[in-house]
């Protein structure tokens, strides 16, 4: 496993980081355990939930699964730099969401409390709070840090400007302010690389990229569609149907590589100089295994350039649309 820091802090982490979404909708218990294991034995220290996680089990979900493996022993939490998100309605009561100081002293106390632990790493932010002013969110995370509950914040789904004006409040308070950013960012969807990209390291944030595969359609759906062992449905049929052209050729410069489509897409973004580390959300151990590869594999330039042009990026702004 190869390691970096995460933006500008000089926290440690792996260049892969474990999503873990799928555990308790998709994957049982036990699995989810043996999931965090290999991901220890892999050299996987990166960890990523959130408070809402847990769809048909409930809210929280996810994270009491995380928490009981935590308590398992073993040196499972000493090893893990852990990242979870608030943002999201916990409740039907107001203040039960968003980025209020109320909440967010609520919301962490029950994440502590579901994931077994006294302090959260990372402390990120889901979704930008348009309503709550960044002293009030600052003073609420400097209080945090100051009781030992977290060590780092982050955000999830910022534009640039929020992570400009974000760092800027903290920088006007001595506070640390973000130390990274979670956007979705594939071949398929580059957007980010407009301003979140730019202002990103501008400010010293590390980007983790979620979505690397995008829902799997770059993980060689084309292939598995013909062979029957996989059926599209829904939003992701519909983009299948707009990009079937780009994704059928960038399965066959896959296999002109020698490389699996999404190995190949991980690979990508692990190249990309804002990234940080793609999240992976592995439902089984083999899934897991597949995209560890990913870190040993070297694009050469032609390669990055044959991507961009089966998949065209994005220039920063605002030289991708004016002079």
């Amino acid at each position: 496993m190869e390691y970096t820091h995460l933006g500008r802090s000089g926290l440690t982490v792996s260049r892969l980081c474990l999503g873990t979404m799928n555990f308790g909708p998709q994957t049982t218990e036990a699995d989810s355990h043996a999931i965090m294991d290999a991901a220890h034995e892999s050299g996987i220290n990166y960890f990523d939930t959130a408070n809402v996680y847990g769809q048909h089990r409930g809210k929280g979900a996810t994270e009491e699964i995380v928490g009981d493996w935590f308590a398992s022993g073993g040196g499972r939490r000493e090893r893990t730099v852990l990242a979870t998100k608030l943002y999201g309605e916990m409740g039907d009561w107001p203040n039960d969401g968003k980025l209020s100081a109320l909440n967010i002293r609520r919301a962490l106390d029950a994440s502590l409390t579901r994931l077994k632990t006294d302090y959260i790493d990372i402390y990120q932010f889901h979704h930008v709070d348009r309503d709550t002013p960044w002293d009030e969110i600052w003073q609420a995370m400097e209080v945090a840090v100051a009781q030992g509950k977290i060590l780092y914040a982050g955000s999830s789904n910022f534009a640039g400007w929020h992570i400009a004006t974000a760092q800027e409040a903290a920088r006007r308070r001595n506070y640390t302010g973000l130390v990274s950013e979670q956007s979705i960012y594939n071949l398929l969807t580059r957007d980010v690389e407009l301003e979140v990209l730019p202002a990103a390291q501008a400010n010293g944030v590390g980007v983790i990229a979620w979505s690397p595969l995008h829902g799997g359609l770059l993980g060689g759906v084309v292939r598995k569609e013909r062979e029957g062992k996989r059926r599209l449905e829904g939003r992701a049929s519909d983009t299948l149907a707009t990009h079937r052209e780009a994704v059928e050729a960038y399965e066959d410069f896959a296999d002109e590589l020698g490389h699996e489509p999404g190995d190949l897409a991980l690979a990508w973004l692990l190249h990309q100089p804002a990234v940080t580390a793609p999240i992976i959300g592995p439902r089984t151990r083999d899934q897991l295994d597949g995209a560890i590869r990913a870190v040993d594999l070297k694009l050469d330039q032609a390669a990055l350039d044959r991507l961009d042009e089966i998949f065209p990026g994005r220039r920063t702004a605002p030289e991708h649309y004016a002079w």
